[in-house]
């Protein structure tokens, strides 16, 4: 995609209001102790580390944890944060930056992986990922199932954010051509409109798997979500772990 461009999330603006909108939304810890129990106490790399949403609560667990992200806001968050100034992070695409070493683990969370523009983008980050496992790694991705019944015409719009002080709107349009949904988020809050535009190149659950065998990798677990719920045709979420 000729117009892609990596940093583009966190430059529309969003780093400022991105744990706020979406704290609710997340178990963190949840999610941090599955992540550590994966990790077995080795070294952890987080694609997509942004404000440290993960990686923080991993550290203070004893895990040496390295970041990639490629936007520059979102790291400056990460940099404000108590801690987050000694974690270290690689600014640039993750489906191709090198983090210098090896790890037990490599994650990708709330839908990260399809934060990259095709299908070719994809496969090099497992490939990426792969290359930076140590001997029996692994590597984790969180994503949505996608559910292109929700659309009429390929459009749809809903709400995200109910709250008395804040509400947001989501309009997203399908390319079911290219596996493309284009989103624009309209944020109201104290008399002000904010409107958050993103890209995401949807994939199945099916097609992670061929892009993990790619690279070499095996699905070892599926799970609904972080709780390790199981995984069934009516779960709209995943965390599936490949191994090295």
């Amino acid at each position: 995609m000729a117009d892609f461009d990596p940093t583009a999330y966190g430059a529309s603006g969003i780093a400022d209001e991105y744990d706020d909108l979406y704290a609710e939304h997340w178990e963190t810890d949840v999610t941090v102790e599955c992540l550590a129990e994966l990790a077995n106490g080795g070294p952890v790399l987080e694609l997509g580390i942004g404000t440290g949403r993960l990686a923080l609560p991993l550290v203070e667990r004893g895990l040496e944890v390295h970041g990639v992200d490629a936007s520059d806001e979102m790291v400056s968050k990460l940099r404000e944060k108590p801690g987050g100034d000694r974690i270290p992070v690689v600014v640039a695409d993750f489906a191709k930056a090198d983090a210098g070493r090896d790890f037990a683990l490599v994650f990708l969370a709330v839908n990260t992986i399809f934060a990259l523009p095709d299908q070719q983008a994809q496969v090099d980050c497992f490939r990426n990922a792969a290359r930076h496992l140590a001997p029996s790694g692994r590597f984790v991705v969180e994503a949505w199932v996608p559910d292109v019944g929700d659309f009429r015409h390929n459009r749809v719009v809903r709400p995200r954010i109910t709250r008395p002080e804040r509400i947001s709107i989501e309009t997203a349009e399908l390319d079911p051509v290219e596996q493309m949904m284009r989103t624009t988020q309209a944020i109201f809050s104290n008399g002000s409109v904010r409107l958050y535009p993103a890209n995401h190149r949807y994939a199945w659950p099916a097609e992670l798997d061929l892009m993990a065998q790619v690279a070499n990798l095996h699905k070892e677990e599926r799970w609904a979500d972080w709780r390790r719920s199981p995984f069934t045709a009516d779960s709209r979420a995943h965390v599936s772990v490949y191994r090295r």
